[in-house]
């Protein structure tokens, strides 16, 4: 599942079967996302040249934060420093925790959530029997959910002094 971390609403997913990694997915699923993305924020699965590829094909301009592997080291020589490498003298420097904070790392817990909440509303399993079936399963899953918290998200407004 791809998230809009600020409105939590599912904006992309795929369905896969148990053959295929996670970071084999980042294309598909940033090509159903129209506009750019500001920040690509996954775990350490992701870490690696085919994920940054992918989200600087899509989004130039796009951040990316991946904690990168723990055995990862800083390039030596002539190549020219990429997204990852501050991350690795980051965490490195001043820790993972710290590096978690400075980067809002910690919005991919947003993603956990909205997975949690995947299960617990729509449940822990497929009920198709087909992959296809499947699929579009997910796809109305996803759409609920969308919709549902759109029902339940408050319009707020700020009011500054005292009410009358």
């Amino acid at each position: 599942m791809a998230l809009d971390a600020d409105s939590s609403e599912i904006i992309a997913h795929t369905t896969t079967d148990q053959d295929a990694g996670d970071a084999s997915q980042v294309e598909p699923l940033l090509n159903q996302i129209d506009g750019r993305i500001g920040q690509f924020t996954a775990d350490g699965a992701y870490d690696g040249k085919p994920t940054n590829d992918a989200v600087t094909d899509h989004s130039a301009a796009a951040v990316i934060v991946i904690p990168p592997r723990a055995d990862a080291i800083e390039p030596a020589g002539d190549q020219s420093p990429g997204q990852r490498d501050p991350h690795i003298a980051a965490i490195s420097r001043d820790r993972q925790m710290k590096w978690q904070v400075s980067t809002g790392h910690g919005k991919r817990s947003l993603v956990e959530t909205a997975i949690g909440r995947h299960k617990s509303t729509i449940g822990r399993r497929l009920r198709a029997r087909s992959f296809h079936a499947q699929q579009t399963e997910v796809a109305i899953g996803c759409a609920a959910l969308n919709r549902m918290l759109a029902c339940a998200r408050p319009k707020s407004i700020r009011r500054n002094g005292p009410t009358t």
